[in-house]
């Protein structure tokens, strides 16, 4: 089974301050001996830019040679590119951001239908999120 990692689970998982911190820890102990993890480019660089202003270098040291080596990351091609922003400028929600969508069409070409997520809006657009 794969899992799609997006940005709130991973800051969750480095800020022990983080509403969701203990939830986040207990799901990435179940899920990564039993699935395979994946995300893409840009939630790396939206989680790492993240990281990097709130929690501090350090962390973002956590993040990719720690949490990141159990998650497989994919690019994202120019063909889905254009396609996540086509469908993210459609949608006029404000608050939903081009990585977001970005997440949902790769998820949609991946055959990926989970995330361990701590963001609604993935249930809205059709995922089911790991509880």
């Amino acid at each position: 089974m794969t899992i799609f990692v997006d940005t709130s689970a991973l800051y969750a998982l480095l800020d022990e301050d983080d509403r969701n911190h203990r939830k986040a820890a207990d799901l990435w102990a179940a899920t990564v001996p039993t699935a395979y993890l994946a995300t893409h480019a840009y939630v790396v660089i939206e989680t790492s830019a993240l990281v990097q202003r709130r929690l501090g270098m350090g962390a973002v040291g956590q993040l990719h040679d720690g949490l990141l080596a159990a998650v497989e990351t994919a690019p994202i091609d120019l063909t889905t590119h254009h396609v996540a922003v086509t469908r993210w400028l459609g949608s006029g929600v404000r608050h939903l951001s081009l990585v977001d969508v970005t997440s949902f069409v790769f998820m949609s070409q991946s055959g990926i239908d989970r995330a361990l997520a701590f963001d609604d809006d993935f249930i809205d657009a059709g995922f089911e999120l790991v509880r």
